[in-house]
Parts: structure tokens; sequence; C-alpha cells
């Protein structure tokens, strides 16, 4: 055997050495199901008057531990990182909890470094995450929903594991009616993947039922980011117009940014703080009024302003789920 026939055959090896590895480290953190009948399991749970809120909010938070202890996944038994679980999922709430009463189960996201892994590697953590979150569904649908409305929710990992649950539950023309819209903010679709999951149906304007809002926010000229890859279109909604297509909408249409803290409360808000379009090629939602400074890109990609991805359009988003929601009642009160 050559020198190069035998440095091949090492790394072959030596990759298959390693995806067993980690496939081992990814199996041991998930040694034991979550029992989700705890409520000390849920980092939300029933937030809200049903009485008073019309609809539910199953919502999963986004990626929260950046994996600096060598880990990749969270730690559930870490109290930190269980409070920026609840202060993550506290930073979006007010989007939502006006008309909604509010669950979010704790589950065992990955850590950020999995985003640097292969597409293979990552899996063999984001399907276990998910793993969590669908267990976690199902037992909110068949012990806690009492047959109202959902509307579900995630940004970044979280949105990830939306559409994940989307995939995997709401072929059930059942559940299709009760579900108010799902709003998977930072994270990608393919039209390949609409046409694999035919029932996954992207907003048409503002007051449509049972259908995805999705858009991930970028500078102009952006060719890749851990969101959107290089090569890769998304489909998209622009939150002030509410259009699939690249018609651009005026900062006049924002009726605000709000910048939001652990606690939930807002520490900063900017009406009129940006417009936005639909970018053709890569599906991406670029704005067109921030000052680059003023708002750091990092993290994800140069160019990406995915950590203001809901914050830019704040305002919006809340009026909208308002809005679906009545258009849901109205539409199911008419039957």
């Amino acid at each position: 055997m050559g020198k190069f026939m035998r440095a091949a055959y090492l790394r072959v090896v030596l990759h298959g050495i390693i995806v067993c590895l980690l496939t081992i480290m990814a199996s041991t953190a998930f040694a034991e199901d979550i029992d989700y009948s705890q409520q000390s399991n849920w980092a939300y749970y029933g937030i809200g008057d049903a009485a008073e809120k019309p609809a539910d909010l199953f919502i999963v938070c986004p990626t929260v531990d950046m994996g600096r202890q060598g880990n990749r996944v969270i730690s559930l038994a870490d109290e930190k990182m269980r409070g920026k679980f609840v202060g993550a999922l506290n930073m979006e709430r007010g989007i939502y909890e006006e008309n909604t009463r509010m669950f979010a189960p704790y589950y065992r996201q990955v850590a950020f470094p999995v985003y640097d892994l292969s597409p293979v590697e990552q899996e063999k953590y984001l399907s276990q995450a998910y793993a969590d979150v669908r267990e976690a569904f199902r037992y909110y649908l068949e012990n806690l929903n009492e047959g109202r409305p959902i509307v579900l929710a995630g940004f970044s990992q979280g949105a990830d594991m939306t559409l994940r649950l989307m995939k995997g539950f709401f072929d059930d023309k059942a559940l299709q009616e009760k579900l108010v819209a799902a709003y998977a903010i930072g994270w990608r679709l393919t039209e390949e993947e609409v046409k694999e999951y035919p029932w996954l149906r992207i907003a048409q304007g503002e007051r449509d039922t049972g259908v995805i809002i999705i858009y991930n926010t970028e500078k102009v000229g952006v060719e890749e980011s851990k969101m959107i890859p290089r090569g890769v279109k998304t489909l998209a909604v622009n939150p002030l117009n509410w259009r699939q297509d690249s018609e651009p909408a005026g900062k006049e249409l924002n009726l605000g940014g709000c910048f939001t803290t652990y606690s939930g409360a807002i520490k900063e808000e900017i009406p009129e703080i940006t417009g936005a379009y639909i970018d053709e090629k890569r599906g991406s939602l670029i704005v067109t009024d921030i000052w680059g400074p003023r708002f750091p890109k990092a993290l994800t990609g140069k160019g990406s302003y995915h950590v203001y991805d809901f914050q830019f359009f704040f305002r919006n988003l809340q009026k909208n789920v308002g809005d679906r929601i009545e258009a849901y009642l109205e539409s199911h009160e008419s039957h």
C-alpha cells in the first residue's frame, strides 16, 4: 500500500472513530428521558389566564449555551443555564403574551459550537434535542391543550425545532385546524422541503391562518451565514408588508423595534427603525436603514443581523399575533 493510500485509509478510519465518539457523547447526554408531567421541566407552564387568553402558545427557546466548557449539549442541571433559558424566552414573550396562555419546555438544546460541525454531525445532536421538544409537544397536546387554538413559535434553534414540529405533527387534519400560525423566525425553509411536506404553507398575507412566518435578517450583499448557507435559498415573509416577493417595505411601516432584557422589559424602543425587502437570490430579509456600528453583526456570519431578527420588527410581530388570532376566531365562529 502506497503512502498516499495509507494516508487516505487512516483519514477514513479516524473519521469513523470521531463519528462513533460523537454518537456516544450525544447518546450519553440524553441517557434519560425528560418527564414532562413534572411542571419543573417547563420554563413556562400555562402562564396566562385561559379565560382571558383566546389561544395557547407553545414556544421553543433559542440557543443560550455558548459551549465554553467544551460541551455540545446544554446541562439542565446547571441553574445558571436554566436562568438563561428563561431569560431568552422572556426577551420575545412580549410578542405573544397579550393573547396567549404560554407553554415552553426545557429541552436539551445544542450548544453553539455544534453549528460549526458538518451537517451530518450537527444532526446527531439536533435530532436528540428535537426528541425532547417532540415529547414535550406530545404531552402538551394530550394533557394541557384542552382543545384550544395553538400558536407555535421559536427563534433560531427554536425556529428549527418549530419547523420540525410542523413536519412531524401537522399532517394531521385535526391538528391543522387548531393552528393559528407558526412563527419560525431566524431559520430557513426551502421549496424542496415544502414539496416534501405539502402541509407547510407560508403566509400569503397578514391574516391568513395555519401558516408559517419565517425570515432571516441580513445586510445587503451577504452570500452565506449559519442560518442560510451559501447556495441555499430560503422562503421568507416580510414582516412589514407580509409579502413573499421582493417588494420593498419602507420604514414608515415599521411600528417599532424593541430591545428587551432577560426580564422581558423593553430597554429601548425605536419607531420606524428600518424598512426591509426580500432578497430574490437568497430569500433573506434585507434591512435598509440599519447603521452597522449601532447594531454589530457577529456570531452567525458577516452581515447577518440574526440576533435582532425579532427585535427589529417587534411591534409588527406583536400586532400580527393578535390579528391572526382574531382572524382564526372569526373564521371558526362562522363554521
